[in-house]
């Protein structure tokens, strides 16, 4: 009966043994879940395919991102609130939508806050860039790294624009933003927010004259076949950021946290070739198409008109213009 008894013991014993062996290998691999709203080929889902490529690789294969591109798990806001609840990992939102969870990225919206994209980048990749991501704190957000969304310019349906004094009167469609009326009503134009889908037939029925966008929006919404003027003036350019729930966060030792974040600053450099590439592409698409365009050089007079805007915005981010300008 003892020799049955051991022998059976043993038998449970090697069981218990080879299924805990099989639940450790499938365990661990942790799969996340990163959202983006954008189409799958788009430079933003670039950089999050690099990024979790990276992270699996940084992490000996331990954690595994599926990106979900497309907005499959929703809108830029509905995905925010889930990142917050932990329902979702890690997504990708442009900053301008985050000044509710920090009212500091807004200084990123300011006009010609830098004095060039080298020195933009500089900042986002640096220090500075970190500080601003550490102004989540307290959000159940977390920022990784800054994603680019290239300048804003202005296009219009009845002339080239090549100073602010010709945008005097025109009704340029604006985001909903009292900084961004602001920087157009600086500018001289009757500053419209609309709903961006409502744009184009509005610039089509003279509703509007024109609107601000990047290239690669202003090709793939074909308001370039209503609005044949484009002014690369490159007045603001607020930037995507990656970034993660706070639950995931905390669930992470601090070497993962390392490695996230380095995989996260790394995956930058690719998603920025892209967005270089596709904005090459709709500037020739929409040369071809015979747009005509302007590319302001002397950005003298563009900075002082919107010197209201530093004079209305100074305090709010002075910490931050300071730190810009030492």
């Amino acid at each position: 009966m003892k020799k049955r008894m051991y022998a059976l013991m043993s038998v449970l014993f090697v069981s218990v043994f080879v299924l805990a062996a099989c639940g450790g290998e499938s365990g661990d691999v942790i799969t996340l879940k990163l959202a983006d709203n954008h189409p799958d080929d788009y430079p933003t889902v670039i950089g999050d395919k690099k990024f979790a490529e990276l992270v699996e690789e940084k992490t000996d294969g331990r954690y595994k991102i599926d990106v979900f591109a497309g907005g499959q798990l929703g809108d830029e806001k509905s995905v925010v609130e889930q990142l917050q609840l932990g329902s979702i990992d890690l997504t990708r939102v442009n900053a301008t939508p985050l000044t509710e969870f920090s009212d500091d990225i807004g200084v990123l919206s300011l006009p010609y806050l830098f004095e060039s994209e080298e020195a933009k980048w500089e900042h986002l990749n640096g220090e500075l860039g970190q500080e601003l991501l550490d102004t989540f704190e307290g959000s159940k957000l977390v920022g990784l790294a800054f994603y680019d969304s290239g300048e804003r310019s202005i296009y219009n349906s009845k002339k080239l624009i090549k100073t602010p004094e010709d945008l005097k009167g025109l009704k340029i469609r604006v985001q909903p933003s009292e900084l961004a009326i602001s920087v157009f009503e600086a500018f001289g134009a009757s500053a419209t927010p609309m709903e961006y889908g409502e744009v184009y037939s509005a610039i089509q029925t003279g509703v509007l004259e024109g609107g601000e966008n990047n290239f690669p929006s202003y090709y793939t919404s074909n308001h370039y076949e209503v609005a044949k003027y484009f002014t690369v003036n490159k007045y603001t350019g607020p930037p995507e950021i990656l970034m993660a729930s706070q639950k995931l966060w905390d669930s992470l030792s601090d070497e993962d946290k390392k490695a996230f974040k380095e995989a996260a600053l790394e995956s930058v450099a690719v998603q920025r070739e892209a967005w270089d590439k596709l904005t090459q592409e709709s500037k020739e698409a929409v040369i071809e198409n015979g747009n005509e365009i302007f590319e302001v050089t002397d950005f003298a007079p563009w900075r002082e008109a919107v010197e209201p805007i530093y004079e209305k915005y100074g305090e709010q981010y002075k910490e931050w213009l300071d730190k810009l300008n030492k």
